[in-house]
């Protein structure tokens, strides 16, 4: 049952609740907060929001233009299981205290601007996300990069490179090699206990849960279940999924990451994003005796993913490491076909059964760094511009697409090589993103500046690899 601002303060009152911390998303994809004291929030702090200073924020507002208002959603409140003094917690949206409308430049407002769009559209009311976040469990993470050199390193118990460590008490060479770690028991998998405490704890908080595993990886990679949710709050879940995730982590002296291949010559990390469309309680995917049972809204649908993917990979794959994982061979989609039930599609057509109401798409090419709120809105707009413009995806491809002949896969279109190359499709393709004013101008050139520093950051550094290739050549 969803809480209003009067569940949220008569619990605040009941369970002698003090403090109140008020959560939202950057543009990066990284939750801020700010603490305040109980008696701050009052019934209009849900209309008029928390007045604070968003100049320091990446990407936003600048020193003369800072004042801001967080708007907390009641529905987000739980308390945090992370905090020794209890605290209550809520999501918020951003907005101009001077005009009262969504700040352009909060990635949840404009996730909420889609939906507000998809609904003016006719065409659905309703949007389902089941993302699939993956990561991986360290026990030691070292860096740096500096003039005069640069390393990382790695490192746990899991992983097949220390069959030969000496470890204390001795190693035990309950190891898991390289792209073996896909559902391996104890004593190889380590982290039953670490997993299933972050599940229970999701579902404390509110996620609908379904699984947790060891994912393909053998250095320690990893995977929890959640159900799918309407737009927002699965966007909304994943920004919990990683907090529990990297928390619960600390706790047991590990370190998570979401980075997509932080490992070499091994799987990265993804987050397969599965997709649905709704109106007036009925699904519109489902279409009996087609090709995988899809509508032709559905197959529209595809279309307007798979014309539009090379741009809106910008916000599904939005850092220079995304393009490390997309390589063929790793389990990591880069062509841009359709698929039912063959994983190497960039959309993948999940086997379901009769049932029309689990008919949905697998956008298999994202990541977990990507910002939730914008990667799913970009995707839901592609989407739709499919199904506006009625874009014919083409026919199904049911061959592993890892295995065909190379003058075979010259024909299929694949997804960008690069951040810099989303980026330049992102700058010659958006006018769909900008439909019903979901994304602006503004945003966009904003978000491609933003991420061009990634692109030149790295291009000016030496790797350590180059000294391997190149010191005495």
């Amino acid at each position: 049952m969803a809480k209003t601002a009067q569940d949220v303060l008569r619990q605040i009152k009941d369970e002698g609740i003090e403090l109140i911390d008020l959560k939202f998303t950057d543009l990066h994809g990284k939750w801020q907060h700010l603490t305040v004291c109980q008696d701050l929030i009052e019934p209009e702090s849900f209309t008029e929001g928390l007045a604070f200073d968003g100049s320091s924020i990446r990407g936003w507002k600048a020193i003369n233009a800072s004042d801001m208002a967080m708007v907390p959603d009641p529905e987000t409140a739980w308390v945090d299981p992370f905090y020794r003094h209890k605290t209550l917690s809520m999501i918020c949206s951003i907005q101009d205290p001077r005009t009262g409308e969504a700040y352009e430049r909060c990635p949840r407002a404009l996730a909420q601007k889609a939906l507000a769009y998809l609904a003016s559209t006719g065409l659905a009311d309703m949007a389902f996300f089941g993302p699939e976040p993956e990561f991986f469990l360290f026990d030691d993470v070292r860096y740096n990069s500096a003039e005069g050199g640069s390393f990382y390193s790695v490192d746990t118990i899991e992983a097949g490179w220390n069959t030969g460590r000496i470890e204390e008490g001795g190693n035990l060479a309950y190891k898991i090699q390289e792209k073996e770690g896909y559902f391996p028991i104890a004593p190889n998998d380590t982290a039953q206990d670490i997993r299933s405490e972050m599940l229970l704890m999701m579902a404390q908080l509110g996620i609908p849960i379904e699984k947790h595993h060891h994912e393909v990886a053998g250095a320690g990679q990893h995977e929890l279940g959640m159900k799918f949710a309407e737009l927002i709050q699965a966007a909304d879940n994943v920004m919990t999924y990683k907090y529990i995730v990297r928390n619960v982590a600390k706790k047991y002296g590990k370190t998570a990451t979401f980075m997509p291949k932080p490992v070499f010559n091994d799987n990265g990390s993804g987050m397969h994003v599965h997709q649905s469309l709704w109106k007036g309680g009925q699904p519109l995917f489902f279409g009996e005796g087609t090709y995988a049972n899809l509508s032709q809204t559905a197959r529209w649908y595809i279309g307007g993913i798979l014309k539009h993917a090379p741009s809106f990979l910008a916000f599904t794959n939005p850092t220079t490491n995304s393009y490390k994982r997309l390589v063929p061979g790793f389990e990591a989609p880069v062509n841009l076909v359709y698929s039912e039930g063959n994983r190497s599609a960039a959309v993948r057509i999940p086997l379901t059964g009769p049932s029309p109401k689990a008919k949905r798409l697998e956008f298999r090419s994202g990541d977990a760094l990507a910002n939730p709120y914008l990667a799913f809105s970009a995707m839901m707009m592609a989407g739709i511009d499919g199904i506006k413009n009625q874009i014919d995806p083409g026919d199904g491809v049911d061959v592993d697409l890892f295995e065909l002949p190379a003058e075979e896969l010259k024909k299929i279109a694949t997804v960008p090589a690069s951040l810099n190359g989303a980026l330049e499709a992102l700058n010659a393709d958006h006018h769909y993103l900008l439909e019903g004013g979901v994304f602006t101008k503004d945003f966009i050139d904003k978000w491609i500046d933003l991420k061009y520093e990634e692109v030149q950051q790295l291009r000016q550094r030496p790797h350590p690899h180059e000294f391997v290739m190149y010191y005495d050549a």
